[in-house]
């Protein structure tokens, strides 16, 4: 991600066909506004190919979706607080009046008032809202690519929330598709981020199936600026 894009200006795609073999293909996409390149992509491509050599890493062991709350649910108990501050309402609130596309189930949330490091893990129950089908692969793969994106890089500031964020944003996000899914079904997402430093954060993410087969897997890199002086909870 070169430059903020601009929603109300439409994008120009360049696509270069970098190569096109017989098992593997590839295209690099330049998206274009004001004359200028705003994002750049590579996407490879592969035919279905069989092979003996076959591993995964194993799905963590999580309660189903349907014994937990969503986010909506989570972000109502905060608020029914008489206590809450109201900077933290007014933020809630704005938070419930936009519309995500999105069901998620945060498997284990945080206290969002504490000021406590955490882990710099995190586990969802997402979906897309709605019906999608039994459809090209291609459209589940483009909403899970922005199913992806939710609350990626905030994963790693958990073991430093004693910072007020000044300035956060992704610099790159890299997928890898590997075996069918469905974004409108339930997806366990496993987030986790094994490095931060130099006003940059590295996240990791797995898109888990409910039948334990692995469908995709995320990196993202972001810039992470934050107030200097930690700041006290006022809850």
């Amino acid at each position: 991600f070169a430059v903020p894009g601009d929603p109300k200006v439409p994008v120009l795609y360049e696509v270069e066909r970098t190569r096109t073999g017989k098992s593997f293909s590839v295209r690099s996409v330049k998206a274009i506004q004001h004359g200028q390149p705003i994002f750049t992509c590579q996407a490879s491509f592969q035919l279905s190919q069989g092979s003996p050599v076959q591993h995964q890493f194993t799905m963590p062991t999580v309660p189903p979706p349907e014994e937990l709350l969503t986010q909506e649910e989570l972000i109502q108990k905060f608020l029914q607080n008489p206590n809450l501050a109201e900077r933290y309402r007014k933020h809630l609130n704005k938070i419930q009046a936009e519309d995500v596309p999105i069901d998620i189930k945060p498997v284990n949330p945080p206290d969002i008032f504490s000021l406590e490091p955490q882990e710099p893990k995190q586990l969802f129950w997402v979906r897309a809202r709605g019906y999608i089908g039994e459809t090209d692969m291609k459209v589940h793969c483009c909403v899970a690519a922005y199913i992806s994106d939710y609350a990626f890089l905030g994963t790693a500031l958990l073991p430093h929330r004693q910072y007020r964020i000044k300035f956060m944003v992704s610099l790159d996000h890299s997928m890898w598709f590997h075996a069918p899914f469905r974004a409108d079904h339930w997806m366990l997402y496993e987030c986790e981020s094994p490095w931060a430093g130099g006003c940059r954060g590295l996240v990791q993410g797995r898109l888990w199936r409910r039948d334990g087969v692995l469908a995709v897997t995320c990196a993202q890199e972001g810039v992470i600026r934050v107030e200097q002086t930690p700041h006290q909870s006022k809850l």
